[in-house]
């Protein structure tokens, strides 16, 4: 009877776009989604409002959703007694960000579902993540929950008005910058952090739940660069390799998962986040850059095709994710008996079994989740003919499973993660010399360029179904611009560094923060919201603030803009007490703050992209890890001189390819000879 009434009428999200609200909006619960309408009514019914927010693809927010917001019961209460608000945290980072940060200040911890109770005037003052429907184990279920804040609410409104009001002036100390100088002792010491939580065992750091966190893997990489610390690289191969031969690489059909719930890195979160591939494919391909090892170069090809073939849109751009539960069961989709194994394979199915730790028993909850955890993949990597058996029966495998029921995939378009992925397969396609590879970013950002900037020329965040919304956040602006600046290394197509230059000029006129330094999270034309948080924090993704801090050292070598330098130079000050309290929680702002430190290098190639001479150059700078250096092809174009002013200094000698390598404000002479290039920067 609940799900036949469920049905038969829809709350006020059957109208949204995002896939999440959309999955909410044939609930009896009386959803808004965040509008005015929703604030206005809890103001004239004089009832407190109750925010959710997650997405759509979060297994934990489907139980939510099945146990409570389906039930007849409980959406009783919620709709006599509060205003129900939906939000999609993916389209609104800003309102998850000041709602999570209240919910760990209130609890310790937070995470997805959010739940979190405030007044009218969008003041929280309870939190909570998942509740079940009932009180179960000592936790507090939501229907008991409910009925005590309705009866606080009703008996001692006050109390909670003005405990909303000092939270939320707390919170406005919490997100106050602390402004300290950072130096090279911070980079040790980030260093020292990884390297004592590294599990030696199974790679990756800290207890488990693991996290495959690609910024610690980059910063590590460039630390071993800069310092030669054979350890450093040791901690990123141990946990590349670990976490490849897990469950959380689906053996399969490719991709990584979300986390692992185990120290072994064998038990995803099945879902797939698009942002978690395109940083992981970072860190295998820019591995491979500094090893050479064929594996790392694999590994990444196989992420890449995972992305291209299942979360690429008809229009070029990428999908948000795949969810973990499929017909209902987390894990549906991706898990395998062993009889059904020997019934696809026919053949071989013994050395599959064998290899890819398939047993009558199974490894989750009675069934298996192939991994290579147990097997020894670099005998793999000897035994040709074992590795064709194995591919051929992962094929047959493959097809099998794409006859079963698929799980959700959430299709809108997110500008902030394309530009991970544009940024990923970028650089990928430039280290592998692969034009498709480039041609699938190249698309891919100019679906963004074309179709997510609205008539006033404002950068959007959300794109579905032919509907741009949502004005972009700072991560949007970073994120894209970090893609741009990859694409122009790939392709020295001048457009790419214009518009990365256009971008991050409107960037700091909406975000920048005049006073402290930093950006803010959204724009000076965003919604006003309780607080104006600024991130710093590099979490599953690195925020915005240390991207943007990357980008701009990296376009201010391009340019010579030293101004660009500067703001940067603030940004450290700004984000400096934060990140000295516990650097290894910030390492993509680290990898900016190294580079600063570093200096690094600028080549100047002069002669034409498309001529051999300097394709044998740029195979030459490719084939190498070079995290500190800015590659420019000038070919006497007027039109870049804008941008690079000081380009124009710089020309052939005897009418050849030519070569300057530019450090510490001074450049070397003209070099003619690739072979003499070779030798002075890289013997």
């Amino acid at each position: 009877m609940v799900k036949e009434n469920m049905f038969e009428k829809a709350n006020k999200l059957i109208n949204e776009k995002s896939p999440y609200l959309l999955q909410h909006a044939h609930n009896p619960v009386d959803w808004y989604p965040w509008c005015e309408e929703a604030f206005k009514k809890a103001q004239a019914e004089d009832k407190p409002i109750f925010l959710s927010i997650g997405y759509s693809t979060c297994h934990w927010c489907h139980v939510m959703a099945h146990e409570s917001f389906e039930d007849e019961e409980v959406a009783k209460i919620l709709n006599e007694n509060f205003v129900s608000i939906k939000v999609d945290r993916e389209e609104r980072p800003d309102i998850d960000s000041i709602y999570m940060t209240f919910c760990q200040m209130f609890t310790g911890s937070g995470g997805w579902p959010l739940s979190v109770f405030m007044t009218p005037e969008k003041k929280p003052f309870f939190a909570g993540t998942y509740f079940p429907k009932e009180d179960r184990y000592g936790m507090r279920g939501i229907v008991s929950l409910l009925k005590g804040i309705v009866d606080a609410w009703r008996k001692d409104k006050g109390n909670l008005i003005e405990k909303s009001h000092y939270i939320t002036g707390r919170m406005q100390e919490a997100i106050k910058d602390e402004v300290e100088e950072v130096g090279e002792n911070l980079i040790n010491k980030a260093y020292t952090e990884l390297r004592e939580g590294f599990d030696k065992k199974y790679g990756g750091f800290g207890l488990y739940p693991k996290f495959p966190i690609a910024q610690n893997l980059m910063f590590l990489l460039r630390y071993y660069d800069h310092h030669k610390d054979e350890k450093a690289l040791y901690m990123v191969e141990e946990t590349l390799k670990h976490m490849f031969k897990g469950g959380i690489f689906d053996h399969i059909g490719y991709g990584f998962s979300r986390y692992s719930t185990d120290e072994k890195w064998l038990v995803p979160h099945f879902e797939k986040m698009l942002y978690d591939n395109a940083l992981l494919a970072i860190a295998y391909i820019e591995t491979y850059e500094v090893t050479k090892k064929e594996f790392y170069r694999e590994v990444c090809e196989k992420i890449i095709d995972y992305v291209i073939r299942d979360m690429m849109s008809s229009e070029g751009a990428f999908y948000c994710a795949e969810d973990a539960d499929s017909e209902g069961v987390e894990g549906k989709f991706y898990v395998w008996g062993k009889d059904e194994i020997k019934d696809v394979l026919k053949d071989n199915w013994e050395i599959y079994c064998k290899y890819y730790d398939i047993t009558d028993k199974g490894n989750f909850e009675g069934k298996n989740i192939p991994n290579l955890i147990n097997a020894d993949i670099s005998d793999l990597e000897k035994d040709k003919e074992v590795r064709e058996i194995l591919y051929k029966c992962r094929k047959k495998l493959f097809q099998h499973r794409e006859k079963r029921i698929h799980p959700h995939k959430d299709d809108k378009i997110l500008t902030s993660w394309n530009g991970l992925m544009i940024a990923a397969i970028a650089h990928v396609g430039r280290v592998l010399n692969n034009e498709n590879y480039i041609s699938y970013g190249e698309n891919a950002v100019n679906f963004i360029l074309h179709n997510m900037i609205n008539e006033k020329g404002r950068l959007m965040a959300r794109y579905k179904d032919g509907q741009v919304d949502f004005l972009a956040y700072l991560d949007d602006y970073a994120f894209i611009i970090w893609s741009l600046i990859e694409l122009y290394n790939a392709t020295f197509k001048d457009e790419y560094l214009k518009e990365a230059v256009k971008l991050n000029d409107e960037m700091l006129r909406l975000f920048w923060d005049d006073e402290n330094g930093g950006f803010f999270l959204y724009g000076e034309d965003g919604e006003n919201l309780i607080v104006r948080p600024k991130e710093i924090y590099d979490g599953a993704i690195p925020s915005g603030n240390s991207v943007a801090a990357l980008n701009m050292i990296r376009l201010a070598r391009i340019t010579g803009n030293v101004e660009l330098e500067n703001k940067v130079n603030q940004m450290f000050k700004c984000f400096g007490g934060k990140v000295n309290s516990n650097p290894s929680l910030y390492n993509f702002f680290n990898m900016a703050l190294m580079y600063a430190k570093e200096g690094g290098k600028e080549i100047v190639i002069c002669g034409h992209k498309e001529d051999k001479e300097v394709k044998d150059i740029l195979c030459e700078i490719n084939k190498r890890f070079l995290p500190f250096t800015s590659t420019i092809v000038y070919d006497g174009n007027e039109d870049i001189v804008k941008i690079i002013p000081y380009i124009k200094d710089y020309s052939k000698i005897d009418n050849k390819t030519t070569i300057y390598v530019c450090q510490n404000n001074s450049c070397s002479r003209g070099i003619n000879s690739l072979e003499e290039f070779v030798k002075k920067e890289f013997s």
